[in-house]
């Protein structure tokens, strides 16, 4: 009998030590890289739960990991695939590893191992980085996926209309073609990678190609080398064939699109150089079989590069010598694509055109049946109000109001337009040594109410007639009420806080104390147990703190992402957002901020490309209206314009995430507006393309601009800037009902005088509609620039002006506003005054003009008397005349010796930054000196 054999006994080692050291390794690693972006994950996850959007998160997650997974999966496949396709069987001389000489020993270097971890690793590394990239591009991916096979809604069947030129519908090129391209350039990118490889394994292993004969040494080796170039050709041929939908959003400068030569050479010579690339690609299949050579190989692409260069010449003749000659005859039905579906793609396709008559005299005015626009004419210019709010009603350092919104409410019955700022929390004015953990985090959590004023509301001293002010919040109308005015969410909010903890919350001052609160919303995560708020701390960066708080319980909540752009940027970060936020005031009483969302494309078929947001588009829509809730943070997408095909199939990607905009409260949509960004755009895009003949659009013989105007610091120093658009209450020509309306003059081209406006209407049933009404062209109607100059012009509004301006005081002159009343047009300019070292300006004159006369006054009552040549009625808001005329004494000198004694009291109450009674003193000057002068006649 004879003893077992080692080798035959089921014994099985122990796993080597060294491996199980590897494998920690590796995890370590893999914490380290991956471990914080999986903490992130966690946190996002609670905080879209924490607003009802946990399906948005898990739906944004799951494409982005469909995407990175299939496409990092097949690049790592095409890629180490290939390698272990086209390696040699053997690597020559090297093929069992080279010797290298270290400190005078041998040591051998295993080629092939080396080859294949190196290869290993840049697969992987190459999967990753092509994941990474084409999943940064998810949002078109999920278009792609919901949307191009989509029905849309009946509003939105526009957009399956065919372009003029290819007969695709315009989802093909929103929807479709941006996936097509990116999924091309991977893979094109891949073949190349590939190519690259093939030729390095052929030189590596052979040396070339014998010399004699030109063919590859051996046919196995070269057979991968002619796949992979077959490939890369029959990929160019894809993209070249892809190039030729790109034709369609070239600018050409006169216009954009496809062009006679475009249209007549270059698409067709585009198909030639694919079907040649083609044949090229199966020439190179074939030498994979016969036999290939090097030559062969390269003569492959020779056709393509022949038929390239052959189309381009034939173009360039087609062009100088067809098209330039006879360029509007030969351009025109391409120029009218271009005006047509750019109108179409900035939402101009609709636009009403009325004439203007821009009537001079009182009598356009019509002021009796003007008398709503009249009474809102916004007088306060939004950078001299927030000066002075920062004076009169930040309390405390450590509030700001970073924004001055404007808007319409009913006061006393009646609507008005009105001035609101929200007072936020400024942490970083906080005094450093109360810049501690808990203040931050815990104590200083919330702004606290806003102001509210009419556009026109002026106090005898010349500050803001406020409806809403000071805290706790003070009302002077029933019908504005605020009853939850703290603002955890907002403009400035930047950090994160801690509320519901076990330390009150400041609310705000009172006296020699302060008014403290607690929470009570539901808004935030909460903390829970250790482990959760330890990721919390991870993520938010509070590891040092928040896990050994005492003041922190299971029941605190965080409140992250409090800065309600960056709020809704997260929720949707396909949408680009305005940057002008505003606060409204609801019937409950509590805060809400509302922004308006846009979406946008570069892809839109014949469509000029503007400047939206930094970024080229030549697709916009105002889509969406965000509502977040200034207490608890809720956040609401609200759908307002149902014929955008994008916005209709984001809402099939996020359900949850968009509401109908008839589903919004009626009392936020009486405070929707038409946004300002938005008529912006429109406004540059409707001066080139409001004229719709090919042929007066192709000689810019009508051409407009936005008007300009000088700054409203009057820094006459900077070039002039153009007019931003404003918000007017006002009856539009033909309309019996005042509406909130946001206008914009224009200007014909390097001119000064007006040419007609555009008008954006927010109330219903109107909202959304956009109005351009046009000027005579037979007259001059003076623009902003020309008022000004009047104004500078005007003697005695002149030695005003430079005599405010002396030392101890400073002249603010505000926005000169243009405003269609009645027929004719009223430009309205407040002049503030303002101490040197106290930035607190005060209304000192109303400037009125209208096409043949300027006047002035101390208010807009008396300013708009004088406009109508009646007597000054007194002004409620006017201050009682403390002006007694001056004295008559017998010698002149006693009148030069009160003028003199005047001015340096004006001068002392100026310095004081008493200006209100600086300018009372400043009229009895004026006073004596009309009497001196009278006198001395």
């Amino acid at each position: 009998m004879t003893a077992p054999r080692f080798e035959d006994t089921k014994w099985h080692p122990r796993r080597p030590p060294h491996r199980r050291g590897w494998l920690a390794v590796l995890l370590i690693v893999g914490v380290f890289l991956f471990g914080g972006t999986l903490v992130s994950w966690y946190v996002d996850s609670l905080w879209f739960g924490s607003l009802g959007y946990g399906g948005v998160f898990w739906t944004t997650l799951r494409i982005e990991g469909a995407t990175a997974g299939i496409v990092g999966a097949l690049t790592f496949a095409v890629l180490y695939g290939s390698f272990l396709a086209l390696k040699p069987r053997r690597f020559g001389d090297l093929g069992s590893g080279g010797i290298v000489v270290v400190n005078g020993q041998p040591i051998q270097l295993p080629v092939e191992p080396v080859l294949r971890l190196a290869a290993l690793i840049l697969s992987a590394a190459v999967a990753l980085v092509s994941a990474a990239s084409l999943t940064a591009n998810w949002p078109a991916v999920a278009l792609w996926w919901y949307g191009s096979s989509a029905a849309l809604p009946d509003a939105a069947a526009w957009a399956h209309a065919g372009d003029p030129i290819f007969g695709r519908p315009i989802t093909f090129y929103l929807f479709t073609l941006p996936v097509w391209q990116l999924a091309a350039g991977w893979l094109l990118t891949l073949a190349v990678v590939v190519c690259v490889g093939a030729l390095f394994f052929f030189i590596v292993a052979h040396g070339g190609w014998a010399p004699s004969t030109g063919r590859l040494r051996r046919a196995g080796e070269g057979r991968g080398l002619a796949i992979a170039w077959a490939c890369v050709l029959a990929l160019v041929a894809v993209r070249v064939y892809l190039g030729r939908f790109g034709r369609l959003f070239e600018d050409h400068g006169i216009f954009s699109g496809v062009t006679y030569t475009d249209a007549h050479v270059l698409l067709t010579g585009a198909l030639v150089v694919c079907a040649a690339l083609l044949a090229g690609a199966a020439v190179a299949l074939w030498e994979a079989y016969a036999g290939a050579r090097i030559g062969r190989l390269l003569l492959a692409a020779a056709p393509a590069a022949v038929c390239y260069i052959v189309v381009g010449a034939i173009g360039s003749y087609v062009s100088s010598f067809v098209v330039r000659p006879n360029q509007l005859v030969r351009e025109q039905p391409y120029l009218s694509h271009n005006i047509e579906l750019t109108r179409r793609a900035f939402g101009l396709g609709d636009v009403s055109r009325q004439p203007f008559p821009a009537d001079s005299g009182v009598a356009a005015i019509d002021a009796p049946n003007n008398q709503a626009t009249l009474q809102n004419v916004r007088l306060w210019d939004w950078r001299a109000l927030q000066d002075t709010l920062r004076q009169i009603q930040e309390i405390r350092t450590y509030y700001d109001f970073p924004d001055i919104d404007i808007d319409r409410y009913r006061l006393d019955g009646t609507v008005r337009q009105v001035m609101l700022a929200a007072r936020e929390l400024n942490v970083g004015r906080l005094p450093v040594s109360s810049r501690t953990w808990v203040n931050q985090k815990l104590i200083y959590t919330h702004g606290y109410g806003v102001t509210m004023n009419p556009v026109n509301g002026f106090t005898p001293e010349g500050l803001p007639q406020l409806v809403l002010k000071n805290m706790p919040v003070e009302s002077a109308s029933p019908d504005i009420r605020i009853t939850r005015p703290e603002i955890y969410f907002g403009e400035m909010t930047t950090t994160d806080v801690y509320v519901k903890t076990r330390q009150r919350e400041f609310n705000y001052p009172q006296g020699q104390t302060n008014e403290l609160t607690s929470y009570e919303g539901t808004g935030g995560i909460p903390l829970g147990g250790f482990f959760r708020r330890l990721l919390l701390a991870i993520d938010r960066g509070d590891l040092a703190k928040l896990p050994f708080s005492d003041d922190v319980t299971a029941d605190s909540r965080l409140l992250m992402r409090r800065d309600i752009r960056s709020r809704v940027a997260a929720l949707a970060p396909f949408l680009a957002f305005d940057e002008d936020p505003y606060i409204v005031v609801r019937e409950n009483g509590r805060l809400s901020w509302m922004l308006d969302g846009f979406t946008t494309s570069n892809r839109f078929p014949y469509s000029r490309a503007y400047r939206f947001d930094r970024q080229p588009i030549n697709y916009l829509r105002n889509s969406v209206k965000a509502v977040i809730d200034a207490y608890d943070g809720t956040t609401t997408f609200y759908v307002f314009d149902p014929s955008d095909p994008i916005i209709h199939a984001y809402s099939r990607v996020f359900p949850e995430l968009f509401k109908p905009g008839s589903e919004m409260p009626a009392d936020l949509q009486a405070h929707v507006r038409y946004p300002e960004l938005l008529l912006s755009v429109q406004a540059e895009v409707f001066a080139l393309y409001h004229m719709t003949d090919p042929a007066v659009f192709y000689n810019r013989e009508d051409l407009w601009a936005v008007a300009t105007q000088v700054s409203a610091e009057e820094q006459r120093g900077e070039t002039a800037a153009p007019v931003e658009p404003s918000f007017v209450l006002m009856s539009l020509p033909g309309e019996e009902r005042a509406e909130f309306v946001e206008i914009l003059p224009f200007t014909p081209a390097n001119r000064n005088n007006l040419i007609g406006w555009i008008a954006g209407r927010s109330d219903e049933p109107h909202y959304g509609e956009v109005v351009v009404y046009e000027f005579p062209k037979t007259r001059l109607i003076d623009g902003p620039l020309q008022i000004e100059a009047r104004i500078d012009q005007d003697p005695e509004l002149s030695s005003q002006l430079s005599l405010w301006n002396r030392q101890g005081s400073r002249v603010r002159r505000g926005t000169l506003l243009v405003l269609p009343v009645g027929k004719g047009l009223l430009y309205a300019e407040p002049i503030f005054l303002q101490a040197q070292h106290s930035p607190m300006p005060e209304l000192r004159l109303v400037i009125l003009a209208l096409q043949d006369r300027l006047v002035h006054a101390p208010t807009f009552e008396d300013a708009l008397a004088q406009l109508f040549g009646e007597r000054p009625a007194p002004a409620e808001s006017a201050a009682p005349s403390t002006v007694t005329p001056p004295a008559a004494p017998d010698d002149l000198n006693a009148l030069i010796a009160q003028a003199a004694q005047q001015m340096a009291d004006y001068q002392r109450l100026t310095a004081e930054g008493k200006l209100g009674e600086a300018g009372r003193k400043l009229e009895e000057l004026k006073r004596t000196l009309d009497e001196l002068q009278r006198r001395r006649r």
